[in-house]
């Protein structure tokens, strides 16, 4: 039975990682970087300042992370640069704004925490073979050209 076997085959891991950059990348996209972008004006006096650079630039910084570099991460393009700063991002949200608190609802750091590990994870494993990734040579320049050409063999 394949449900109770620890192996696993490229495929699978290469849709899994998949699933886990399109889940990660657009939740944080829709339900946090285009509700900061919308209301920009009203987050940008009052928002944290830990880099003492601004409230506005700092937003500006969190924005792009969350935007920019989740639109990446989706698309497999530059995924283990463009989780860097939404790794430094939900760590400071999880230890300073939640002060540590994983609990889930309102005011618990449990979203911080799980967007930690999944960036966290994609950092580790990287895009997989489901992606448009050019940052790794030793791989196909078009990863995701490459494995629907090895879905279409399979047949």
């Amino acid at each position: 039975m394949k449900i109770i076997s620890t192996r696993y085959s490229d495929t699978a891991f290469n849709f899994a990682t998949f699933i886990l950059r399109i889940g990660a990348g657009s939740l944080m996209i829709i339900n946090h970087g285009i509700m900061k972008m919308n209301h920009f004006s009203q987050m940008s006096n009052g928002f944290m300042n830990p880099f003492h650079i601004g409230s506005s630039a700092t937003l500006g910084l969190v924005i792009f992370a969350e935007v920019f570099c989740s639109a990446l991460i989706v698309l497999g393009l530059f995924t283990r640069l463009a989780c860097i700063p939404l790794i430094f991002e939900m760590a400071y949200a999880f230890i300073k704004v939640h002060h540590l608190n994983y609990a889930a609802g309102q005011g618990g750091g449990e979203p911080a925490l799980l967007f930690l590990t999944c960036f966290l994870t994609l950092l580790l494993t990287g895009p997989g073979r489901i992606s448009i990734d050019i940052m790794d040579n030793k791989t196909h320049s078009c990863s995701f050209i490459s494995f629907l050409c090895s879905l279409l063999k399979h047949k």
